[in-house]
């Protein structure tokens, strides 16, 4: 009797402790939001409770989709907001069922990546005519007819020309080359309109074959195409290979490499950790990648949607500045370069205070109590 009366105190003290301290399942998050309202963010965020983000990318299979994701879900949970993503890894049915399912759900805020077509511009209709917040990323312009939705993008023509005006430079003007590219994507469009303006100005440069398919497994049948192309062109046809993609860029650099090819270069855009370890490789083919951060851009859609949220202005669109990193100054590097430690290679990569405002500082140091 007396241990069950003991017991049942206990049980009561030990419930009014985790009232009072506002312990749970959710850890800290909990403890935060009974700890009253933060000072000096919006009004909407005044109370502790966050916001709701879904992001949904269409492309996927790659590195650079997952850090884009990580980078927007960091970035949200640092401000102690809820973000749920989803990648469709290019299968079209499964992205717009997954906009279709948002438009009815608790969200305040989607992220659309890789929209490339008139079901998207209807689906982020039906998204704002709901309520939600939107901002998309490397998506058809068509959307920013939409009223209060911004469209993001990598500076898509910098891109192109960083690699390209490389390319041009290394080999004087005149060089045999393979474009890996893939119609249909709004950044491949752009890409392709200064690919054009190169070849149109520098009448040495020319295609000798063109391809590309954006799959699940993009880099392995990639890997394939070009190693059936290799059989067609013998030693000393080809100088180099254009590559609009990271994933083209893998697979092109491991059938070079099998088919003892080595003295093709690629030229790349996009990077990842697997990239840099390829580039950095001694007698990789892989010579310069043009990219920008993936998390950063990730980050910077998050602070945008955020933004959208708490009722503050925001622009139509937004391009993201690009870096040229080159395969010289990696093996140059006293360590291993990775996404992590690639500023110190790079000068200014990942960071951007882009849309970081005081109250988002604000919302950060109140979710690390």
């Amino acid at each position: 009797m007396f241990f069950n009366t003991f017991k049942k105190g206990l049980v009561a003290i030990t419930a009014a402790t985790l009232l009072l301290t506002g312990c749970n399942t959710e850890g800290n998050t909990a403890a935060n939001k009974l700890q009253g309202p933060i000072e000096n963010v919006p009004e909407k965020f005044a109370d502790g409770q966050g916001a709701k983000i879904k992001v949904i990318r269409k492309i996927g299979g790659d590195d650079h989709t997952a850090q884009f994701l990580d980078g927007a879900k960091e970035e949200g949970e640092s401000f102690g907001f809820t973000v749920d993503v989803f990648t469709a890894n290019g299968d079209s049915a499964k992205f717009h069922d997954a906009i279709n399912q948002t438009i009815n759900q608790d969200y305040d805020g989607v992220i659309i990546s890789h929209g490339d077509d008139a079901a998207t511009v209807e689906g982020v209709q039906k998204l704002r005519e709901n309520g939600k917040e939107v901002v998309t990323f490397d998506s058809i312009e068509e959307l920013v007819e939409i009223d209060g939705v911004t469209l993001t993008s990598q500076d898509d023509e910098e891109l192109a020309s960083l690699a390209l005006d490389q390319l041009v430079k290394d080999f004087n003007k005149e060089a045999n080359i393979v474009y890996l590219w893939v119609d249909g994507f709004p950044p491949m469009v752009r890409r392709n309109n200064v690919y054009k303006e190169v070849l149109d100005n520098n009448p040495g440069i020319n295609e000798v074959e063109r391809f590309g398919v954006a799959a699940a497994d993009t880099s392995v049948q990639t890997q394939n195409a070009v190693a059936a192309m290799l059989n067609k062109h013998p030693k000393g046809s080809i100088d180099a290979i254009f590559a609009t993609w990271d994933a083209f860029a893998i697979g092109a650099a491991r059938a070079l490499k099998e088919a003892g090819r080595e003295e093709i270069k690629i030229y790349g855009i996009d990077v990842s950790n697997a990239d840099l370890q390829e580039i950095s490789e001694e007698g990789s083919p892989w010579k310069y990648t043009a990219a920008v951060d993936p998390k950063l851009i990730g980050a910077i859609n998050l602070r945008l949607i955020a933004k959208k949220i708490a009722g503050e202005e925001t622009p139509q669109t937004f391009d993201l500045e690009a870096s040229l990193i080159g395969q010289e100054e990696l093996q140059q590097s006293k360590e291993a370069v990775n996404m992590g430690n690639l500023s110190e290679v790079v000068k200014g990569w990942g960071e951007s205070d882009a849309f970081l405002e005081d109250w988002m500082k604000n919302l950060k140091e109140h979710d690390k109590k």
